[in-house]
């Protein structure tokens, strides 16, 4: 057993979420969790653009109009960029992996990770409208897209603004 005389780091507050580990130790498990999130990410994203790289192979796309034609391209282009970013830190651990600088692997790859978010949120509004729009031709399509935009926002950043605002209350007190 590591006596904490030769951890300088343990035991100091303020510490990540109150654990006794050092800083390569907490890289180490932060990365774990970062991976588990990014393959439920990952595998959602790499479906939904190998449908979306499907839908101009479809007879009926050649029939869609300007608009949705435009929706379209922004919608593949939206989630190419959001495989990207949910694969770059995969990518970005491979090629720092072994030059000690896995604290900052993990910074990097937390902040691709929510760039990612960021981008799926948006690929996934814009595949709703595109969907909804072929399918209900009327302006319900765009109310359903903010409905589903607003549900979205809320589960994926209001709820976790929220926790982490009220578990900062707690400690305050």
């Amino acid at each position: 057993m590591t006596s904490t005389a030769h951890r300088p780091d343990r035991g100091r507050p303020g510490r990540d979420d109150g654990r006794d580990e050092t800083p390569e130790e907490r890289a180490d498990r932060r990365w774990t969790d970062l991976l588990q999130e990014l393959r439920v990410a990952q595998t959602g994203v790499q479906i939904l653009f190998g449908f979306l790289l499907a839908v101009v192979f479809q007879p009926r796309f050649a029939e869609l109009s300007d608009a949705d034609r435009t929706i379209y391209v922004v919608t593949v282009v939206l989630g190419s960029a959001t495989a990207a970013a949910l694969i770059g830190p995969v990518s970005y651990h491979r090629l720092l992996t072994g030059r000690r600088l896995k604290p900052q692997t993990v910074t990097w790859a937390s902040r691709m990770t929510v760039v990612g978010l960021v981008l799926l949120f948006c690929t996934m509004c814009s595949a709703l409208l595109l969907i909804l729009r072929v399918a209900l031709h009327s302006s319900v399509a765009l109310w359903l897209v903010g409905a589903m935009a607003l549900w979205f926002l809320i589960c994926w950043f209001v709820f976790p603004a929220w926790a982490l605002a009220r578990s900062s209350s707690t400690r305050d007190r």
